[in-house]
């Protein structure tokens, strides 16, 4: 019997490589779905604020923007299912560099050249600060660091989240502060425009239905004139007709008159 008693299932009996797959679902893939254009227009949205997101280390505001954006072209996703698409995808990207063959691993994943021109894009980046000779070893290596891991470091410190503010605090330079200023200007012109196009658009349509109305008007009045007439006419001719009808019959009963007399004297003669 001993050798048919089971071990209780324990979740450290898992094999190590199921606890790796279990880790890896996407939280940000919960329904909704994410469809191929949406994630294109994500990965584009977030290929724009690259530079932002590398050179701040608190990116909360920069996943609202992204988020924002995904609204303004008819996305509902909130800033952290943004957050979790990005290291989602950014691991899926860096798995199809370590697993052969690598051209099946792409195939698999739709959005490897997004993703490789958005690492490409920074590579030059960090080139051509070298180039210019403005960047420290430092800060070289600080670059280089993708920005779901800065954050993956910040959510493993999340105890000491009021030390990590007092040490940060300050620490933001004033052209990363004009970047979120010019991105925060640019959304909100954006709205402005949009607001003005709906205001545009609302006041033709409703130009265009004033001219309706006041033509439906006009050919309502015209028709009701062109009624008055038909009508006016209409008695007119009756007016006509009765009199003379008057005029015949005055005609008949003059001759019937005469011809009475006519009789009477006849007889009266004779």
């Amino acid at each position: 019997m001993e050798g048919h008693h089971r071990l209780p299932h324990h979740p450290l009996l898992i094999p190590q490589q199921q606890q790796h797959i279990s880790v890896s679902v996407d939280v940000g893939d919960r329904f909704p779905q994410w469809n191929i254009e949406e994630t294109k227009e994500f990965l584009m949205i977030r290929a724009e604020l690259d530079q932002t997101f590398m050179e701040t280390k608190r990116n909360k505001l920069l996943w609202g923007i992204v988020s924002a954006k995904m609204k303004e072209r008819g996305y509902n996703r909130s800033a952290e299912q943004c957050k979790c698409k990005w290291k989602n995808l950014v691991t899926r990207y860096k798995g199809c560099g370590t697993m052969e063959p690598v051209e099946a691993m792409r195939q698999q994943f739709p959005f490897y050249n997004e993703l490789q021109a958005i690492y490409d894009s920074r590579n030059q980046r960090v080139m051509w600060a070298e180039g210019e000779g403005g960047v420290t070893g430092l800060k070289k290596k600080g670059v280089q660091l993708s920005s779901d891991e800065e954050e993956e470091d910040n959510e493993e410190s999340e105890g000491n989240k009021g030390i990590v503010r007092k040490k940060k605090k300050g620490k933001i330079s004033g052209n990363i502060g004009n970047n979120l200023r010019e991105i925060l200007k640019d959304f909100m012109r954006k709205q402005m425009e949009m607001e003005m196009q709906w205001r545009e658009a609302f006041e033709a349509r409703e130009s265009e239905r004033r001219l309706k109305e006041i033509e439906w008007r006009q050919t309502m009045e015209e028709l009701e004139k062109e009624r008055i007439m038909m009508d006016r006419r209409w008695r007119e001719r009756e007016e006509q007709r009765r009199m003379r009808e008057e005029a015949r019959a005055e005609k008949r009963d003059a001759l019937i008159t005469a011809l009475l007399n006519k009789l009477r004297r006849e007889d009266h003669n004779m």
